[in-house]
């Protein structure tokens, strides 16, 4: 019986990312009906959890901090080309998705899907504990990436507004893609054991035990279907984008939103990955995946609309206001006090779960 469910498990996450791409190409640029855009948002969520079931295929063949780092990196690429066609498409109301949808991106790791797997963990193992010392150099990262990309502008005075001028936005640029560069050499290379999941006496665990890791040919064939899938959940995000701005218009709400909601549906695969690694009691997987989807997210987005932005006719906006750069500011500061003990109760998930909330509430009620 269990292997025949395996075999089925197998055989769907292998056509549900065929079906998403086959589906993407008939629908693509096309004005959709309300039964089509039901069949999509279907597909949608199928695609999602076929590219979390080849995600983890493939991180238990490589290994941590590998396996984070592949499902992160894969799904902000995609992700930046969403935000860069979007814009491309959209003229001037799009001069703010960028920011929107990175910021969105950076509280929804640093604060939901962390305060998740937090609480989890916790929850299920009394403490959840993880190494502070990656920890704390990817979120010294994301800080600096976000200061200097979505902070700045609105300090700036070389332009009028909350924008860089072309030679800050270059240098934006390059500074993200080479702190992101020297963080993955970090992570990868040279101090690989700061980001290996941790035992309850604080070992590191090299290598899971609980299963036999795929041969290479399932990992390779786990990777195709990967990429597929993500292919499929941003390009169905894209299709049904249009309903969900006439939605979020007609209910007369920011349009930053849009932002918000294309962020949760392109990290969902990452952050059904980091619960479930949480509910194993590997936390810092479950981080590697948060905050490495959040570094990559500001490392990889910049860089692509800084180049988009030589092409594009309308206005670059990266700063943020008033009430984001204090959730910002109180993220970093908690974050910090979570780390830096290398162990957290459900109260520090609770505490990152409320400033999550905080975020969607003064998105929804600027």
């Amino acid at each position: 019986m269990i292997p025949r469910l395996r075999a089925l498990t197998t055989a769907w996450t292998a056509v549900v990312p065929v079906v998403a791409v086959v589906l993407l190409v008939l629908t693509w640029g096309r004005d959709l009906p309300g039964v089509v855009v039901a069949l999509v948002t279907l597909v949608l969520a199928g695609a999602v959890l076929a590219a979390v079931h080849h995600a983890e295929v493939v991180a238990h063949r490589v290994g941590e901090p590998y396996g984070s780092l592949v499902l992160a990196v894969a799904v902000t690429i995609i992700e930046v080309a969403l935000i860069v066609t979007l814009m491309i498409d959209g003229g001037d109301k799009t001069s703010t998705l960028a920011r929107d949808t990175v910021f969105a991106a950076v509280m929804i790791t640093c604060n939901g899907v962390v305060g998740l797997s937090l609480l989890v963990a916790a929850l299920r193992h009394r403490t959840a504990v993880f190494n502070p010392e990656g920890t704390g150099a990817a979120l010294a990262t994301v800080a600096t990436l976000a200061t200097l990309s979505l902070v700045l502008p609105t300090f700036t005075t070389s332009k009028p507004g909350p924008e860089f001028s072309t030679a800050q936005l270059t240098f934006a640029a390059l500074s993200s893609l080479a702190l992101y560069g020297l963080f993955v050499a970090t992570q990868t290379v040279r101090h690989r054991d700061y980001f290996l999941p941790l035992t309850r006496q604080g070992e590191v665990i090299t290598a899971d035990d609980h299963a036999a890791a795929p041969t290479a040919r399932t990992a390779l064939i786990s990777v195709g279907l990967l990429g597929l899938a993500l292919v499929g959940v941003v390009g169905l995000a894209k299709g049904v984008s249009p309903t969900i701005e006439s939605g979020v218009e007609s209910a007369g709400l920011h349009h930053a939103v849009v932002g918000v909601i294309i962020a949760l549906l392109v990290l969902l695969p990452e952050t059904i990955a980091a619960l479930r690694a949480a509910r194993r009691d590997r936390v810092q997987t479950s981080l590697n995946l948060a905050l490495g989807s959040s570094m990559a997210s500001i490392g990889l987005t910049i860089p692509a609309v800084a180049l988009a932005s030589v092409w594009l006719s309308g206005p670059l906006v990266l700063g943020l206001g008033a009430v984001h750069m204090v959730l910002l500011a109180l993220t970093v500061v908690v974050a910090s006090l979570t780390v830096a003990p290398g162990r957290a109760t459900p109260l520090q998930g609770g505490v990152h779960l409320v400033l999550f909330a905080a975020y969607l509430e003064l998105a929804i009620n600027p």
